[in-house]
């Protein structure tokens, strides 16, 4: 399987993570696993037809699909038939581009798009990243994602900080902070901060030497204990903490 990553034109970089292409190989005839990010996204299938969403969806060839925020973990079958392009949003940014349901009705979905709001498959083979540049330019509708300073002070502090200091710090009332997730990013603002924090215990993880404790690891991101801890991995990635 090959996987490669692009990032986007300079003056998208406050919405769209990166572009992403997958192709697989003569090797691959088996299910990979993502694992929840708090972002959503889009991808276009350029191969056969592709099982996602742990076998529920069946993604056809040159149609495009709105993928929303994940909750856990996502299989998806690759072969060497495969062959897909994506997106990936910054959280709060799909409303800069579209006009759509409401985020939180998007949640661990993967939906086909209506043809007014898909990729041209066509100008994708000819040129993928360039035509997506120009493709989300044009679309462009505000300079401004209004969860911004929410969001880094949630990034900042590795998903530690309480709902409560979240919102006062932000000048926003609780009711106003759940709602205004819930519409833009489709998780709760304790969700998106849970997982955030479950990344960075991730990176933390996989980075350390073999001889240190998941103990030790659960404090320093903020869990109660090892329990704690390994029910979060097994949650978000159907993995025990030994298997990752």
């Amino acid at each position: 399987m090959k996987y490669t990553e692009k990032k986007p034109h300079k003056e998208l970089e406050p919405f769209i993570h990166s572009y992403w292409e997958l192709n697989g190989s003569e090797l691959d005839s088996q299910w990979e696993r993502n694992f929840p990010d708090g972002c959503g996204g889009l991808v276009m299938n350029l191969g056969e037809t592709c099982l996602t969403d742990n076998g529920l969806v069946s993604m056809e060839f040159g149609k495009t699909y709105v993928v929303g925020t994940m909750t856990s973990f996502k299989d998806s079958f690759i072969n060497s038939q495969t062959h897909l392009i994506g997106v990936c949003l910054k959280p709060g940014a799909f409303s800069n581009f579209y006009n759509y349901a409401p985020q939180h009705e998007l949640i661990d979905s993967t939906i086909e798009f209506e043809k007014s709001n898909s990729f041209n498959v066509d100008k994708v083979l000819e040129g993928s990243f360039g035509y997506l540049n120009r493709f989300f330019t044009d679309r462009t509708k505000s300079g401004n994602n209004q969860l911004q300073t929410v969001l880094e002070d949630i990034h900042k502090t590795n998903g530690q900080l309480s709902i409560y200091e979240l919102s006062k710090k932000n000048c926003l009332t609780i009711r106003q902070l759940e709602r205004s997730f819930k519409a833009q990013i489709g998780l709760s603002p304790k969700k998106y901060s849970n997982i955030v924090r479950f990344q960075n215990t991730l990176n933390i993880i996989k980075n350390s030497s073999k001889d240190r404790s998941l103990l030790d690891i659960a404090f320093e991101c903020g869990y109660y204990d090892h329990s704690h801890l390994a029910h979060e991995i097994k949650q978000n990635t159907g993995l025990s903490p030994s298997q990752l």
